[in-house]
């Protein structure tokens, strides 16, 4: 494994927040609008969290309308997986703000 690209994964996961948006979704797509609640962080401080995570190749995302939906990528390292499996799952991050099912 390249040693750059696993200290930034790490790095990424070494965070509370970054940590808590991983629990969320690890249930499936979110919207970034639950997220903001799950946090109560504003919504540009919640992107710059969720921009770290997915430059370490951790989550992707899509754009539906003006809001952009985050889902974890299909095939994890196998530390980040290991970390995965450490977080409770958080299912309540359900769509309520932007009026998309996620």
């Amino acid at each position: 494994m390249d040693i750059q690209f696993l200290e930034k994964q790490l790095k990424a996961v070494a965070d509370a927040n970054r940590l808590t948006l991983l629990s969320c979704l690890k249930s499936g797509e979110v919207c970034v609008c639950d997220l903001v609640d799950v946090l109560g962080l504003s919504q540009p401080a919640v992107s710059q969290q969720l921009k770290k995570l997915e430059e370490a190749g951790i989550i992707t995302a899509r754009k539906v309308g003006t809001w952009k939906h985050y889902r974890l990528v299909d095939e994890q390292t196998p530390i980040i997986q290991k970390v995965l499996e450490e977080l409770e799952d958080k299912t309540t991050c359900h769509c309520g703000t932007c009026g998309v099912e996620s």
